[in-house]
């Protein structure tokens, strides 16, 4: 399937702390996100496939795909359009024999060679970061900045998604450097408004 990048929410319900996540991604999707991952590290299984299932209604009639972090199972279970993996997660030919050919897969990078790996193994996008410095994930990679997306950009054919630190201040340096997209969890759903935050996001990186 055709998917735009652009905007790109990390649902994390760890994140989102008792409040109502569904409620933000449907407003954060009028602001303007175009994809949505649900991501729910500390979730039981039971929790987790009703949050999906209740986000999927919900963006049913946006036509905003809906992907799982890393639970092909959960993605199965809830019917998201696609899933999210990291370096050590499920192999991408498995989910891709398992979701379909049509069903939007990435994989986190860090490095040309990690992008250039998840194009070989049949990836539809990949995740690059942190773009810029991030409390909001333990993280041990190396920061990469715009010249690291650059690099990375230039290594694969597939949609590049900068993720990490990105605020409305910084997003336009990432879309010069050849992202096609950012992925933000803080800067909107740690925003009083999420859907304003969403159109300011949008905005400050199709400015380029």
């Amino acid at each position: 399937m055709a998917v735009d990048y652009s905007l790109y929410l990390v649902a994390d319900a760890d994140f989102a702390a008792g409040r109502d996540l569904a409620a933000l991604v449907e407003a954060a999707v009028e602001g303007g996100v175009t994809v949505v991952q649900l991501r729910a590290k500390r979730l039981a299984d039971g929790a987790f496939v009703e949050l999906g299932l209740e986000i999927a209604r919900r963006l049913k009639k946006t036509g905003v795909p809906l992907l799982i972090n890393d639970r092909l199972d959960i993605a199965l279970a809830c019917g998201a359009a696609g899933i999210h993996l990291g370096q050590a997660d499920l192999p991408v030919p498995v989910a891709r024999r398992l979701l379909g050919p049509d069903a939007p897969i990435g994989v986190s990078v860090n490095t040309p060679e990690e992008a250039l790996r998840a194009e070989r193994k049949g990836a539809d996008y990949v995740g690059a970061g942190p773009a810029y410095p991030t409390t909001t994930k333990e993280m041990s990679l190396p920061v990469l900045g715009p010249d690291g997306i650059r690099l990375i950009a230039g290594a694969t054919r597939l949609p590049v998604v900068a993720i990490g630190g990105i605020v409305a201040d910084n997003a336009a340096d990432l879309a010069s450097a050849g992202a096609r997209g950012i992925a933000v969890i803080s800067a909107i759903l740690g925003a009083p408004d999420a859907k304003r935050a969403a159109e300011e996001l949008k905005r400050a990186f199709i400015r380029r």
